[in-house]
């Protein structure tokens, strides 16, 4: 398509979740207001739009699970649910007025570096753009992973993700089978035993469960909090500083988490009474090396009499009949996968092209890695919020995602600083770096004692988790080192001179 059929905009954001709504809040507190959002779906809200299963919940406190620059005191609960946080990203981008730069149906095909016009070449569903500076905030848990089980083709009931859940299917009655026992896993089940005829879990490997200290905020507490703003402050900034002293542990002293394991497993006993059963829930790693998960009703719900604990990883789809890889089986009409989402092989990658020719996903095919969990070496003016070694394990992700944020800004400001067109590009030796300095944090940690996750990448690398506090992360972002960085210009023409001979 001609340049001049392309719409040229300063910032492109791909995604409409957390990080690319924070991204467009801080666009405009920085002056900064020719940007577009570009979404795939076509409604806002991300992982908080996808996730709409039964029971479907944050596990991280309300207070702390919201931007420090559009706090709420309405929760309803300490720990939210979908709607409510899904009513609160609508709510943000009506009081920053972001609805005019969303851009809905509008999935990114293709993404690549024009090296002679310093710019990016975007193509969507709905029309192209050029633009200066890519924001990728498509996060990590937005495309579901679903394994590649011999004979589910022709599996005769309904077969659907957990991020995808069929609402038109009726589950009274219905013989239904959930794959996987992570975060989602353990709020479906409890949601939807009660009206399932039979339900049987296939557990490949047992989580840690801790109870759920849940409960719901009274009206004179939000009250307060909207009165007396410093007390929502307050209690913001005792949420964070727990969280902040629990890291210690997951990163230099993991067998002191012993004391966790007992209450994990006394949680257990309470719900559970069949020696059996609680010998297959038990987990055999150091809690946290998986996620820790939470919640008051999972042990319970298995309990109960229609349901049956597979504990194995299903191999195969007869029919309607379902393999476990220990060979036991179980008839279902429906078909549940709590699987999780391609996290270090995000399919994003596959589709951005950078000054070398090669798509993100090649330049990563030996683990991700971005400077500061930002900048990847050899894509300028491409930032990404929620990068390599980015998340975390016991706190809130919208913690990273403003210093993720932070950095975006001073970005922005290096580039207008420089004058002229310019682009900014990781210096490969600055990538590594920050990486070997990652990894080697990540040696002692409690991601590394042994257990199989998806923060780990298919070498076994941990290219997920941030190894160490969101204080330290937000100062390694507080600012851009241009030393990190090579600035790139356009290329100068030089212009030919001629020459022209004399007529006779």
């Amino acid at each position: 398509m001609a340049e001049r059929e392309r719409q040229h905009v300063r910032v492109a954001v791909i995604g409409a979740g957390f990080g690319g709504l924070g991204a467009a809040v801080r666009l405009r507190r920085e002056g900064i207001t020719d940007f577009v959002v570009l979404e795939r779906a076509d409604a806002l809200g991300g992982t908080w739009r996808d996730n709409s299963y039964p029971g479907c919940a944050c596990d991280v406190p309300s207070h702390l699970y919201s931007f420090s620059f559009a706090p709420n005191s309405a929760w309803p609960r300490a720990f939210s649910g979908q709607p409510h946080i899904r009513a609160y990203m609508e709510h943000v981008a009506d009081v920053f007025g972001l609805r005019p730069h969303l851009r809905f149906g509008a999935e990114v095909q293709g993404l690549r570096w024009d090296a002679g016009e310093l710019h990016w070449e975007v193509r969507t569903g709905s029309g192209e753009y050029t633009a200066d500076v890519v924001v990728s905030a498509a996060g990590p848990l937005s495309d579901p992973s679903i394994p590649d089980v011999p004979g589910l083709a022709e599996f005769p009931g309904a077969v659907f993700h957990s991020s995808r859940w069929d609402h038109g299917c009726d589950l009274r009655g219905k013989r239904v089978a959930v794959v996987g026992t992570g975060a989602s896993a353990i709020q479906i089940v409890p949601a939807i035993q009660p009206e399932a005829g039979r339900l049987t879990l296939f557990q490949r490997t047992p989580p840690w469960v801790l109870p759920r200290a849940d409960r719901e905020i009274s009206a004179a507490e939000q009250w307060l909090h909207a009165k007396v703003p410093a007390t929502r402050v307050l209690r913001r900034g005792v949420l964070w500083g727990i969280r902040e002293l629990q890291v210690g542990f997951f990163t230099k002293w993991p067998d002191r988490l012993r004391f966790l394991e007992g209450l994990a497993a006394a949680h257990m006993r309470k719900a559970i009474a069949d020696p059996a059963l609680r010998a297959r829930l038990l987990p055999d790693y150091r809690i946290g090396c998986k996620r820790i998960l939470l919640s008051n009703d999972y042990y319970p719900a298995l309990a109960k009499p229609n349901v049956d604990l597979v504990a194995s990883g299903l191999a195969e789809v007869r029919g309607s009949t379902l393999v476990a890889a220990d060979g036991t089986e179980a008839e279902a009409d429906v078909i549940v996968f709590g699987t999780g989402f391609h996290v270090t092989d995000m399919p994003i990658g596959q589709v951005i092209t950078g000054v070398d020719g090669i798509t993100l996903a090649e330049s990563w095919k030996d683990g991700m890695a971005a400077l500061r969990g930002t900048s990847a070496a050899g894509f300028p003016n491409l930032l990404t919020v929620i990068g390599p070694n980015t998340a975390l394990g016991n706190s809130s992700m919208i913690l990273i995602i403003e210093s993720q944020l932070n950095y975006l800004a001073d970005y922005m400001r290096q580039l207008d600083t420089l004058g002229g067109k310019a682009a900014l590009d990781a210096r490969p030796s600055a990538v590594r770096a920050w990486n070997r300095k990652v990894q080697q944090r990540m040696r002692g940690t409690v991601w590394n004692t042994g257990c199989k996750s998806w923060y780990l990448d298919a070498a076994g690398r941990n290219t997920t988790v941030w190894p160490g506090t969101t204080a330290e992360f937000r100062r390694a972002t507080r600012q851009v080192d241009i030393a990190e960085y090579q600035v790139l210009r356009k290329p100068r023409v030089r212009a030919r001179t001629v020459a022209v001979e004399a007529a006779p």
